[in-house]
């Protein structure tokens, strides 16, 4: 892929990594969240959350039904979460405002209880294991999407300390993508208006 193709021109003028494409909530994302580095142990437990609902999808499926997760799952408070019975399961799967996969509903109470267990008397334990793993800020912009890695070593590294800890749908290439939104790198890519 070339650069130019990288890059798309939005009607407001601006240049921007050419994933966004003319989606307004993608555009918004894109300027507001992706790539800006996002700190405490409930945002970056929310953000676990939302890529391992990600998994196989794409992420403007997450990004239209994020408010519905975020409600359905009280506002990612791993707390209120790990107490999740059975009966709560079989109601999240009845609920069309999420992903209704079994699989990723179990690991959100398993990631949840993880989450608990790693910061339980030590707040602040998830974003410092998390953030240990964001690599030095590369010296230029990457040239085009090409360019971007869906996993790196360090991605590698961060999903097998969550696996040792119990998490659940925590692989390289999802553990890279939370790096993205996390703000642990920054792939904005040449000329995107969002790239410094």
């Amino acid at each position: 892929m070339n650069a130019r193709a990288s890059l798309l021109v939005a009607a407001d003028g601006r240049a921007r990594c050419a994933w966004v494409g003319d989606d307004e909530l993608y555009r918004n994302y894109h300027d507001d969240e992706w790539g800006v580095p996002l700190r405490g142990d409930h945002k970056l437990f929310e953000k676990i959350m939302l890529e391992a609902f990600q998994a196989g999808l794409s992420w403007i499926t997450i990004l239209r039904r994020r408010q519905g997760i975020r409600d359905a799952f009280d506002q990612f408070d791993p707390a209120a979460i790990a107490q999740y019975t059975d009966a709560d399961v079989e109601r999240l799967l009845g609920d069309a405002r999420i992903i209704r996969n079994r699989l990723k509903v179990s690991a959100a109470l398993t990631n949840a209880r993880a989450t608990l267990e790693l910061t339980s008397g030590q707040p602040g334990a998830l974003d410092e294991l998390l953030w240990q793993f964001a690599p030095p800020r590369r010296e230029q912009r990457l040239a085009s999407l090409s360019d971007v890695p869906a996993v790196t070593d360090e991605s590698t590294a961060m999903s097998k300390a969550l696996k040792a800890h119990g998490f659940r749908f925590v692989g390289p290439t999802t553990m890279y993508a939370l790096m993205q939104s996390a703000g642990m790198v920054d792939d904005h890519v040449e000329g995107c208006w969002r790239a410094v």
